[in-house]
């Protein structure tokens, strides 16, 4: 089994950065991805970034790239999305999660980790 613990979120003003990291505890596979999404107040979660464990492949929503980086830190098991360029219509409950080929999540969602960013 896998744990997902999410953090790094907090409350920024508009054109800031912030650095989200998702460490995770358990055993995953070098075949699948580790992405980011999120879920901003009445709307469906979507798809923010996501990365090959290692290292070697990224895919970026069209909203955030440019603006955001994923990598990862195997040593550690933890991956970590760079948000410069802070928008407001960026706030939302980030949570990241293990997926496979076809794109399904693996992993009970986790409490995720809530970004603000104010104009």
């Amino acid at each position: 089994q896998v744990q997902l613990v999410e953090s790094g979120g907090g409350s920024v003003q508009a054109g800031g950065s912030l650095r989200l990291s998702c460490a995770a505890s358990g055993r995953t596979f070098s075949s699948h991805n580790m992405g980011w999404f999120r879920q901003a107040p009445g709307k469906e979660r979507e798809f923010v970034a996501a990365i090959s464990w290692s290292g070697g492949s990224t895919y970026y929503a069209d909203s955030v790239r440019g603006r955001f980086s994923i990598s990862i830190d195997n040593a550690k098991n933890t991956v970590y999305l760079q948000m410069n360029s802070l928008k407001p219509e960026d706030t939302a409950v980030y949570y990241c999660n293990e997926a496979d080929h076809a794109g399904n999540v693996l992993h009970a969602w986790g409490r995720g980790t809530l970004v603000t960013v104010s104009s």
